[in-house]
């Protein structure tokens, strides 16, 4: 990794990751400050849920209604799906652009002029990625603690809590490297911006409608978003062996590819 390469893609990475922070805090934050309202109007509340049909109610993380009493159920019902989506969205588009920029931007120069190797390049703008994505839900993740802690009157299971926000973490970073993974596949340096929010969205629509409809539930497993267990408020709540297997196998297996394709990549000028 090269340091001077780190500390200028963060440079650049920073706004971006600031306005990001930003707005799905203000989310978290508008969304718990809901939950005392919540709680006071619940009859009506549940009387409206209740003509909900179940299989919507499960995609959104919860089985029983009663869930929503209890904050964490309530955050994870919720925020965890801006954290989810948006923070996946933030993930695929640094991910997507972050080895492309310099060639779209006709800055590709700087890279070639400079003793740089291909896989100083690849490692350094990897590791900005993760740097990114780490910072997110970091912050992220405090702000839903600190609201949680701020409207929960009764103590919530940190550690249900922190399974939670690790599962929103793997899937950032997959779906980071999942970007990464398509720029390579690039021929002519272009942005994929749009591409890459729509594959997210599409991703999250597959996996709704698994959850929705049963007898495509078996299409779900095709989303990174099926692997995320929401049940939060499910005794013994953990890390399911499997879906922690299958964001760490598809992550180095999509990374390993991404390194071989950029080292036989041309750069264009």
């Amino acid at each position: 990794m090269n340091g001077n390469l780190f500390a200028k893609e963060m440079k650049r990475a920073l706004t971006g990751l600031l306005l990001w922070m930003l707005i799905i805090t203000i989310l978290i934050a508008i969304t718990m400050s809901i939950y005392p309202t919540f709680l006071q109007n619940q009859q009506k509340v549940f009387g409206m849920l209740n003509l909900i049909p179940k299989g919507v109610l499960q995609f959104k993380g919860f089985s029983n209604i009663n869930d929503l009493l209890l904050a964490l159920g309530f955050y994870a019902s919720n925020n965890v799906i801006y954290m989810m989506v948006l923070g996946s969205i933030f993930a695929i588009v640094l991910g997507s652009n972050i080895l492309l920029k310099e060639e779209y931007n006709k800055t590709a120069e700087y890279l070639l002029a400079k003793p740089l190797t291909r896989r100083e390049i690849f490692l350094t703008k990897l590791s900005v990625l993760s740097v990114n994505i780490i910072l997110l839900n970091l912050v992220t993740s405090t702000a839903g603690f600190t609201f949680l802690t701020v409207v929960d009157k009764e103590p919530f299971s940190i550690r249900a809590f922190m399974v939670l926000s690790f599962y929103t973490f793997l899937l950032n970073i997959l779906f980071g490297i999942i970007g990464l993974f398509i720029s390579t596949l690039i021929r002519r340096a272009r942005p994929v911006t749009a591409f890459s929010i729509g594959l997210v969205l599409i991703f999250y629509f597959v996996y709704t409608l698994s959850k929705i409809t049963e007898s495509i539930s078996r299409l779900g497993y095709i989303s990174p978003f099926n692997y995320v267990d929401l049940k939060v408020t499910s005794p013994g709540y953990h890390i399911e062996p499997v879906n922690l297997s299958v964001f760490i196998l598809l992550s180095l297996i999509l990374g390993i590819f991404s390194y071989r394709l950029y080292l036989r990549r041309d750069i264009y000028l």
